[in-house]
Parts: structure tokens; C-alpha cells; sequence
């Protein structure tokens, strides 16, 4: 039986409850090589009741970053000077929705790509701004972004498509919790979360056999989405998923000889998985999936990893206990290397591309800060860098929203 029919089997179960774990044997001529379709599920994972806001931030955490910028204390002053000084934050920005959004690979086509991530970006950039300032002005900018999009877009196109629809469904729910549930005031909020629901989630919550980052996205995209329609049915699906990528992302001595095999998709054999894993042989505690394609694609894996368990915890399941083995092995992994420490010859050949980008504070945060454990390559990279702003794609302000916050 092949491993696709399996995880069919797991999600339906997954769904109505089940917790447990399925292992496939595949044999071609040289290995005999055993699968787990999916990593310890958390049965019951949907909370009773949502907690709102409840995606990436929580309120809590938004009035303790109110307090400390009204205070003018640092990293947080200097991190809200960088995003109001942004393009995000300017109250003249006029949407730019589009009915279908297509987007090619390598952004070509790019038509309405660009328009959507950054229109995303900057209702979350104005959410945050009014929390911080109580300027009315900032969450009428927010809900005429979100509206705008709300009565136009149908579809996304092209072989980028899930990947796009993953960013800018990762971000929309953050500034949608933020708006409905401590501004409440917006008339459209319905209409915005029918698009959440017949435009975003039936593609993100179906995954993605393509590099690890892609699926990653979608999860926490499906992750966010879930929370704010208070759908425990896709918020269960969507952590299944997401557990088994994770796994199948960062490799850790624990897993053995390699790395766990990724949910779905056609890596049926050791050789097929060394392939998949850019051709890297050597595991060691910490390596991903993408390292060494490069950098900058494994920040998005690690960064939407750590905001599916930062959702988590606000929703009081927190995952990050679970995940913590990975995520401190992943961060301090990369950091090293971009703190100036130098390759390996049996890592990725001894060269890898650096540019980790503005990942690291809710992980940081979580991980050194709550659980106390030591991250000195992670401290060293994370301080160095702040404020850390934006990506442009599905990462913004999170010295803001993370650094050093207790709640």
C-alpha cells in the first residue's frame, strides 16, 4: 500500500479523534527504509473555546508591548519607530485587490503578489499601530485594506499559488483578530471571514508535497485562518499536518540514522530522501530540510514553525514543550553559521547561503526566555539584529510583538 493511501487513512482518523502512528516498510534494491506517516498527534487539539485575539499575539502580549513603547523603553520604541516610519504604516496606501492573484515561480508572473502580501502586511502594521496609539485612523486603514481585498478576490493561479496563498493567509488572521476582537468595530468583519474560508483554507489546509517551507506556510496560514472562524475541525487537521512537517524538517540524533520522511509526496527511499535534503548524507541535530538549498527559504520553515506554536500556546495547547528539542537544535544550528562560524566540509560541502532573515524572536523568546533554556548562538544573532522588521512576504515586527515579552 502506498504511504499517500496511508496518510489519507491517518487524516480521516486524525479527524474524528485518533491518536497514534502509522509506519510504512518500501524497499528498492540497496535499503529497506521505514516511514512515519506522521508524528505523535495531540488528540483533542482544538481548545473548548478560542482565545481572541489569539494568532501569533495575544492581548496580553500587545498591552505589555503598548506599555513598554509608551514608556519609550528599548528594543520596543526603537522597533515601533521602524514600523511606523514603514510603507506599511502610511495611512494614504491605497489597496490594490485583485479577482484572481497569479503568481508564477520566481514571481513571474507576478500580478497581484506582491499587491496582496504587502497589502496583508500593512492591516497588520495599522492593527498594531492602533492597539499601540488608540488613532482610530490606523484601524479604519486596517478594515479598508481587509474590506477591499473581502469584495474582490476569488482565486489564486499559477504554480506559486498555494505558497502565495499560504503568506497572505498567515498574516490576514492577524490583523483580522486584532480588529474584530479589541476594536469591534466592522461592519464587513462576515464578509471578510467568508474569504478566510472559501478563498484560503481549502488550499492551504491541503498541504504541499514541495519543500518543506511551502507546507509550513500553508499550516500556519490554515492554523490562523481556524482560529479566527473558530473552526476546531481545521484547526485539528491543520496541527496534524503540521507535526508531521516539523518532524520531517528538522532532523534530530533521536529520529536515527535520518531524517523522518516528509507526510506526503514521492520520497519513498533513503536515496530519494538524501535528494530531497539538497543532497546532504551527514545529519546532525539541527539541520533542516532546505539548509542547504539556503538560508533564507529554511527562515521560512523555522519562522512559520515557530508562529503555529506560538498560536498554540495562546490557545492553551502550546506546543512549544513538545517542539522545543527541535526548534533550540534548528536556531542554534543556523545562527552559529551566521554569527561567522565556519562550515563544516561535511555540511552541505562546506558553503552554505546565509540569510536566516528577521526569524528568530518568537522562537528566541519561547524557548530562551520561557523555558530557559541557553541559546547562546540565537542570543548573540537575535540581538544583533534588532529591530527585526520585515520580510515582505509574511514576517513583520516581531522585536515589537516578541522581544523579551513575558505574557
Amino acid at each position: 500500500m502506498h504511504r499517500r493511501v496511508l496518510l489519507a487513512a491517518f487524516t480521516a482518523l486524525v479527524a474524528a479523534g485518533a491518536t497514534f502512528g502509522v509506519r510504512l516498510v518500501t524497499a528498492d534494491a540497496t535499503t529497506t527504509a521505514v516511514k512515519d506517516a506522521t508524528t505523535t498527534a495531540v488528540k483533542a487539539a482544538a481548545p473548548a473555546a478560542f482565545t481572541h485575539p489569539g494568532v501569533l499575539v495575544s492581548r496580553a502580549q500587545l498591552d505589555f508591548v503598548k506599555g513598554r513603547v509608551n514608556a519609550g523603553a528599548q528594543p520596543w520604541a526603537s522597533a515601533y519607530n521602524q514600523m511606523l516610519a514603514s510603507r506599511y504604516a502610511s495611512l494614504s496606501r491605497t489597496p490594490a485587490p485583485r479577482a484572481t492573484v497569479e503568481c508564477g515561480s520566481y514571481s513571474n508572473p507576478n500580478n497581484g503578489c506582491t499587491d496582496e502580501r504587502e497589502d496583508a502586511i500593512a492591516a497588520y502594521t495599522d492593527a498594531l499601530i492602533w492597539y499601540v496609539t488608540g488613532n482610530a485612523a490606523y484601524a479604519q486603514k486596517s478594515i479598508a485594506l481587509m474590506d477591499a481585498w473581502s469584495a474582490t478576490i476569488k482565486s489564486h493561479t499559477n504554480s506559486n499559488a498555494p505558497l502565495q496563498t499560504g503568506w497572505a493567509g498567515s498574516v490576514w488572521p492577524r490583523a483580522a483578530e486584532i480588529i474584530k476582537h479589541a476594536y469591534g468595530n466592522w461592519p464587513n468583519q462576515a464578509r471578510f471571514a467568508t474569504m478566510l474560508r472559501t478563498v484560503y483554507l481549502p488550499v492551504v489546509i491541503a498541504g504541499s508535497s514541495s519543500n518543506g517551507n511551502w507546507e509550513l506556510s500553508m499550516m500556519e496560514a490554515a492554523v490562523g485562518i481556524a482560529v479566527h472562524l473558530d473552526d476546531k475541525a481545521s484547526y485539528d487537521r491543520a496541527i496534524a499536518r503540521f507535526q508531521a512537517r516539523t518532524a520531517a524538517y528538522i532532523y534530530i540524533a533521536a529520529d536515527g540514522s535520518q531524517p523522518k520522511y516528509p507526510p506526503v509526496g514521492s520520497v519513498d527511499t533513503r536515496a530519494e530522501l538524501i535528494s530531497y535534503w539538497q543532497g546532504q548524507s551527514t545529519f546532525v541535530d539541527g539541520l533542516a530540510q532546505e539548509t542547504c538549498r539556503d538560508f533564507v527559504h529554511t527562515g521560512y520553515g523555522l519562522s512559520a514553525i515557530s508562529h503555529v506554536a506560538e498560536t498554540t500556546r495562546i490557545q492553551g495547547q502550546d506546543l512549544w514543550p513538545q517542539l522545543q528539542e527541535r526548534m533550540r537544535h534548528a536556531y542554534g544550528f543556523h545562527t552559529k553559521f551566521e554569527n561567522g562560524t565556519a562550515v563544516p566540509s561535511n555540511i552541505c560541502g562546506g558553503s552554505v547561503t546565509k540569510g536566516l532573515g528577521p526569524v528568530s524572536e518568537v522562537a528566541y523568546n519561547a524557548l530562551a526566555n520561557r523555558l530557559g533554556i541557553a541559546m547562546s548562538n540565537s542570543k548573540t544573532y537575535t540581538e544583533a539584529r534588532r529591530p527585526q522588521g520585515t520580510n515582505n512576504l509574511f514576517v513583520a515586527w516581531e522585536t515589537l510583538t516578541h522581544a523579551n515579552n513575558p505574557a
